[in-house]
């Protein structure tokens, strides 16, 4: 074997032991990454994230300011187990080339304590999200989260889905349309819908799914008015997924000839773009007065 081929194969060798070898410190690293989040979100160990897995000087990249050091991250994540109960936590999946890695994520848990100062809501989430690792002397030394805020805060209730207002207006566009078959395909199967008290309609509050809307609500307001229409509506998002309505009744009644021009508010509740809830809040008197001429 000449001189060339021999520093060849020493050099193939080489490379093949030096990637064995990162290939076996990798695999290293993602079990012990893996194993220290599954225990510590999972099985509550806050108390793992110690020296012996996390770099002095760990840090959590994020805005408006990165968290960095043992203690502040083990404060950072305490939020998590102080403010969420059934917490599952799974890596779905989890690679990386040296001491670079990533993970695909799925979080899930029930806000039942302070989180980040937000008092308990009692909602559920149920998230996706990545992160990208930096370790150091086998050890966790950087992450940065990746995933969907705004879905995470809808979840708790805290920020309102944008498209609710959008169904909404969609509803009271069908209703003045006299489109009730479009309007009923925006309640939700099992929605709740109440009348004010002391309305005509609310007797068999609450109602519930849409064909209890129809027989007891709009099929007797068709029956009872010559003309009932919506007026003058202004709607505004809350939270929780909730838009209120400001707006006026105007009508004439058939058996008196009797008009109405009240002032009315429509409180909605709604989830995954369907209504959920309704309350109504009406002068009622104004609606009574009227039928008793």
């Amino acid at each position: 074997m000449n001189k060339q081929i021999q520093i060849l194969y020493f050099f193939i060798i080489t490379c093949i032991l030096s990637c064995s070898n990162e290939n076996k410190q990798l695999t290293a690293n993602i079990n012990m990454y893996s194993n220290t989040w599954d225990e510590v979100l999972n099985n509550g160990k806050l108390d793992l994230i110690n020296d012996e897995h996390f770099d002095t000087n760990v840090t959590l990249l994020m805005s408006p300011e990165n968290i960095v050091g043992i203690e502040n991250v083990k404060d950072f994540y305490a939020n998590y187990l102080n403010g969420f109960s059934d917490i599952e936590f799974s890596i779905v999946d989890i690679f990386g080339q040296g001491d670079k890695m990533v993970k695909h994520w799925h979080f899930k848990g029930k806000h039942t304590g302070e989180f980040f100062g937000i008092p308990a809501t009692g909602k559920s989430v149920d998230i996706d999200g990545v992160t990208l690792i930096g370790m150091k002397n086998d050890k966790i030394a950087l992450e940065q989260d990746f995933m969907d805020n705004m879905d995470f805060m809808q979840q708790l209730g805290i920020l309102s889905n944008p498209d609710n207002v959008v169904v909404i207006n969609t509803l009271y566009n069908a209703f003045a349309a006299g489109d009730i078959p479009s309007v009923l395909k925006l309640l939700d199967a099992n929605v709740v819908w109440n009348e004010a008290e002391g309305n005509i309609y609310a007797k068999g509050n609450p109602y519930l799914g849409p064909d209890a809307v129809l027989n007891v609500v709009f099929t007797p307001i068709g029956k009872d008015y010559d003309y009932f229409n919506l007026e003058n509506i202004e709607l505004h998002e809350m939270y929780e997924n909730q838009v209120l309505a400001s707006l006026r009744y105007k009508g004439k009644l058939k058996k008196n000839g009797a008009h109405i021009d009240a002032q009315v508010a429509h409180l909605w509740t709604l989830k995954n773009n369907k209504i959920i809830g309704f309350q109504q809040y009406v002068d009622t008197k104004q609606l009574a007065d009227a039928n008793k001429k």
